[in-house]
């Protein structure tokens, strides 16, 4: 996962899942304009095994993470960005600076599918765990990326246990994912979510929280 090489920044004339635009307004009398960008909604599922009593989440490498660590300590890589090339990057940071821990999330792109059989899509996939729609419960939804993207995330809960898992998880390869599967001992979560030197999403927060005020308190005592 940390066998990063080659790294080149160019610009981003075209994506698959970031379009940027430019909103032209009038509030309260005053002209005004907001640079945003359309992405996808998405889902994400905190998962726990009742047979290990974990948290089951992933770790995994992230560019635009890593490059803010890169901007950080070297603010010239992007002192560039009007012009058609950019710096290369000379000694760079160790890749461990952008890997981060999250739920098992997934990107809302197959219209197809309900949000909760996304859901299931990517618990097998990136986890290994094969949960149906009755499996899930729906804790809520919120806004991601307000002053950027504005998008929609729906986070549910599932339990599972060792019987359910199926595979390895770790992502889909063909796609470019290289996903680690990481249990977080349900005694140690909130440790672990308070702990800086484990760079993670806001979601493994606020999710820890609700299970130790909504699940803990009905877990059988040891």
């Amino acid at each position: 996962m940390e066998a990063i090489e080659e790294l080149a920044v160019q610009p981003c004339t075209s994506s698959l899942y970031l379009r940027p635009f430019r909103l032209s307004y009038r509030q309260n009398g005053t002209k005004k304009f907001w640079d945003f960008m359309r992405t996808h909604d998405s889902v994400s599922i905190l998962i726990f095994n009742t047979s290990r009593q974990c948290f089951v989440v992933v770790k995994q490498f992230r560019p635009a993470v890593y490059m803010c660590e890169v901007e950080r300590h070297h603010p010239q890589v992007f002192q560039n960005q009007d012009k058609e090339s950019f710096p290369s990057l000379e000694n760079p940071l160790p890749a461990v600076v952008g890997v981060t821990y999250e739920l098992c999330a997934g990107i809302v792109d197959k219209p197809g599918l309900s949000l909760e059989e996304i859901a299931c899509e990517e618990v097998l996939e990136e986890c290994g765990y094969r949960v149906s729609i009755a499996d899930l419960r729906r804790i809520t939804s919120y806004r991601s990326g307000v002053g950027v993207t504005g998008s929609r995330q729906t986070l549910f809960y599932a339990e599972v246990n060792d019987q359910m898992r199926t595979s390895g998880g770790g992502g889909q390869p063909e796609e470019g994912e290289l996903i680690e599967v990481v249990e977080i001992p349900l005694e140690e979560s909130m440790k672990f979510a308070y702990d800086e030197t484990f760079p993670k999403t806001m979601g493994v927060i606020f999710s820890f929280m609700w299970f130790h005020s909504n699940i803990a308190p009905k877990l059988p005592k040891k």
